[in-house]
Order: C-alpha cells, then structure tokens, then sequence
C-alpha cells in the first residue's frame, strides 16, 4: 500500500515506515473506492412517477370524494361548494354530457324494441295483431339483441358520442349561463365560478343516476331508460335548488320564481334542440338499417 504521504510503498501495518503517516484510514478508503467501483449497478434507473399521473390521481381521488359525499348530503354539500370545486363540478356536467350519448348507442336496440311494443299495445294496433305476430315480434327481439348491429350498419361509437357529448354540453353551459343571469337579475352576489361549482354539485344525483342507467344498459337491461328519462327531467329540479341555495341582497331583484320560470323555458328549447340532434342520428340509424343488405340477409 502506498502512502499517501510520502508515496513510500508498505507491505502491510497501521503505520509508514518512512514518514510514520497512519495507513488504516487509507486502507478504509481504497476500500470503500474499490466497493464502489465494482458495486453492480441496476439494470435501469427506478423512475420517479410522472407529474402528471400524480396529478390526476389527486384530481380523481377528489372528485370521487366530493361526488360522494354530494350524494349523501347534497344540500350540505353544494352550499358549501366554494370556487375550489370549480373542477370537480366541471367534470361532473362533462359525465352528465357524455352519459346519455353513451347510453344511446349502447342501448338504442332496447329502445327501438320498446318503442315498437309500445306501438303494438296502442288500441288500434292490438286488435288487429294475431297472437301469433307478438310471437314472431318477441322472436325478433330476441335476435335483435343478440346481433351486433352496429358493426353491419357501421354506426361510429367516436362519431356518435362526441358530436352529440359536445352538443349535450353546450346546452347545459347555455342553461347553466341562463340560470346565472337570473341570479344575477334576482340580486344574487356571487362569482360565475362560485355559482358553477354549486350548479354542478346538484348535479350530481342526475348524473349518478344517468351512470346507474348507463350500467343497466351495458348489462342489456331494459329499464335503463327510465333513469335515463329521470336523469334529464331532474334539470328542471337543479335549476330551483340552485337559485334558492343563494341569499337575496335587497328586494328590489327579480323574484326567484319569475327567474326560475325564464331558465324553464330556456331549458325547453334547449332540450328541443338535443331532441331534434337525436331524432336526426335515429333517422340516420333507420335508413342505414334499411339500406344494409346484411341486415335484411339476416332476417
């Protein structure tokens, strides 16, 4: 071991014969120079989670959190909504706005078959109707159900549920912008963020039950349109709730029924035109099933 000292070579013990310098701390040190030098190394660098991924993990442990709680104590929660679950609420009306579009096109065969019994229980219908047609109808049904229609008439999940989400979407920023300006005319003092985020909190008992219906239609569940049907209705109930959840300041502003009746209408011809977007994808949907010589080849 040379010293490091003077340089002189030793053949072993704890000091230089020349200079009398102490080589046991050299020895430590080569050694541990030596460790390291040999250590293996791992085959890769553990990566350090993306800041990204780590941030959506907080986002959605918050939002199931809040959406939670919004349905154990929705009047609680939504009065104690503040401009900190303007998030939250956004992502609550974007579930609302792409539930039903999804629920359509996974369930549209279970309601063109409703839609079609219905017809055949009206009084003129049925009492020309052999037994024998119900038969062959339920027959149909059954076939129906079991086909994956889509894939013969080439309807387009991407298509479908985005166009008519975004669509969904716009009608709901149009009636939420309405009900804020009823607000404000009512003499409601409150930011656009504040109102949004408790608008969006009493929202989340429709969308919860849009996602129930959505479930029921994966499972090929018939009744799934009636939470469907409730969930759309119960905006005509977040309007209300959310105009009264606010203090009045002063007398002199529009009365909350008066608003509330004004955003009603709004509501309708809102609803007119996602009615009218819809009833346009099913005519779309009927003249493919027509044209489609699959499908005729399979009846």
């Amino acid at each position: 071991m040379n010293c490091s000292n003077c340089g002189h070579f030793n053949d072993g013990g704890k000091f230089c014969v020349k200079c009398g310098h102490k080589l046991q701390e050299e020895a430590a040190v080569s050694q541990a120079a030596v460790a390291s030098e040999y250590q293996p190394q791992p085959a890769y660098a553990p990566q350090q989670p993306n800041q990204r991924v780590r941030q959506a993990k907080k986002v959605s442990k918050s939002f199931f959190s809040y959406f939670a709680e919004g349905i154990k104590n929705p009047t609680a929660t939504a009065q104690a909504a503040g401009e900190s679950q303007f998030v939250n609420a956004l992502i609550t009306v974007i579930l609302y706005a792409l539930s039903i579009p999804i629920m359509l096109y996974v369930g549209w065969k279970l309601l063109l078959i409703q839609f079609v019994r219905s017809m055949f229980k009206l009084p003129i219908i049925s009492e020309e109707l052999a037994p024998s047609d119900m038969e062959d109808f339920n027959t149909g049904a059954d076939l129906i159900k079991a086909t994956d229609i889509n894939s013969i008439i080439h309807f387009n999940f991407t298509d479908f549920v985005f166009k008519q989400g975004i669509f969904i979407f716009i009608g709901l920023a149009v009636i939420i912008g309405a009900t804020y300006v009823a607000a404000k005319c009512g003499k409601v003092d409150v930011s656009f963020k504040e109102f949004f985020s408790r608008f969006g909190t009493f929202l989340i008992i429709p969308t919860a039950l849009l996602l129930i219906g959505l479930v029921l239609a994966f499972l090929h569940v018939e009744y799934f349109s009636y939470f469907m049907n409730f969930g759309l209705l119960s905006i005509f109930l977040v309007v209300p709730f959310t105009i009264a959840s606010f203090k009045q300041n002063g007398t002199n502003g529009l009365d909350r029924i008066y608003s509330t009746l004004i955003v009603y209408v709004v509501i309708t011809i809102v609803l007119t035109f996602i009615a009218n977007g819809l009833g346009e994808e099913a005519k779309t949907i009927i003249t493919r099933m027509g044209n489609s010589s699959e499908l005729n080849d399979l009846f």
